[in-house]
């Protein structure tokens, strides 16, 4: 472009200011040159315009391909980490177990898109099957590691007075929980079908947006759900609770079931029900 311009700025110079002698050829030399100058170096003046223009164009495009390629260069790095971390998670010694789910919470809170990935691989594993023998070495090592899986899933859950906070969905049916505590924390969807609570586990103060399900599970321990919202269906069918449940002041805002529930001991004052349910004996007395 930069002979195209040198030509079209000279012809310029020459139109103008021969067109400016022909005119009035009693007007100044000097004043025509000028006049033709000025439009021939408005003319380099716009090709100059241009040519920033497209430098500015190239770099932001230049820029735009280095930030697209380090986004890919931590992609892959974190596809790396990850499925590393998942791999160790089956590895024979806990140290090493406890170490891949630090290392996929950490990668959950550095990028957000793999936080529901994370905590279904964190569920998932409290769903493998355990029996907790009491004084027995094997068993209380693999408990902790099962503790340390429960403490990173309640890190990662948003508090429930965080504002437009993301929505997770944990699936810990069949799981075996002992000291779970998501209080104070809000989720999606929580299922606990055919879940087995030992000692005491923590739902209270909760906001839950969706389903709350429960069916089919048994708790042992202190069971306690009071002061939490629950925005969708709420089912305890057979649910057998030996120990003492708590739903005082808990909102059930969709349809809650109790069919061939059974509850030892329930303390419940409070509890509103936009639906009206039909209330096991434990829960009407």
């Amino acid at each position: 472009m930069l002979l195209p311009t040198i030509l079209a700025s000279l012809a310029a110079f020459l139109l103008v200011g021969g067109t400016l002698l022909i005119i009035d050829p009693g007007a100044p030399k000097h004043e025509a040159i000028k006049t033709g100058g000025l439009a021939g170096g408005a003319i380099v003046a716009l090709y100059a315009l241009w040519l920033n223009d497209r430098r500015r164009k190239v770099e932001e495009a230049r820029q735009e391909l280095e930030s697209q390629r380090i986004d890919h260069d931590r992609s892959r790095v974190a596809d790396e980490r990850f499925a590393r971390a998942v791999e160790l998670l089956g590895h024979d010694a806990a140290q090493v177990r406890v170490g891949a789910m630090h290392a996929l919470a950490g990668l959950a809170r550095s990028r957000p898109e793999y936080a529901q990935t994370v905590l279904d691989i964190l569920c998932a594993y409290l769903r493998r099957p355990f029996q907790h023998a009491r004084d027995d070495e094997q068993t209380e090592i693999e408990l902790e590691v099962r503790l340390t899986s429960q403490r990173l899933i309640e890190d990662l859950l948003p508090r429930r007075d965080q504002e437009n906070a993301p929505r997770y969905d944990l699936n810990l049916t069949k799981a075996h929980l002992e000291f779970m505590d998501l209080s104070y924390r809000q989720v999606g969807d929580l299922y606990l079908r055919v879940a087995h609570f030992e000692e005491s586990n923590s739902f209270h103060h909760m906001l839950i947006h969706g389903h709350f399900y429960v069916t089919e599970a048994t708790a042992n321990g202190r069971f306690q759900v009071q002061h939490t919202e629950i925005r969708g269906k709420a089912w305890f069918s057979r649910f057998r609770s030996t120990g003492i449940a708590l739903f005082t002041d808990t909102k059930f805002g969709g349809e809650t079931k109790f069919a061939g529930s059974e509850w030892a001991d329930v303390k419940a004052d409070g509890c509103t029900f936009a639906v009206e349910p039909e209330l096991p004996e434990a829960w009407r007395n």
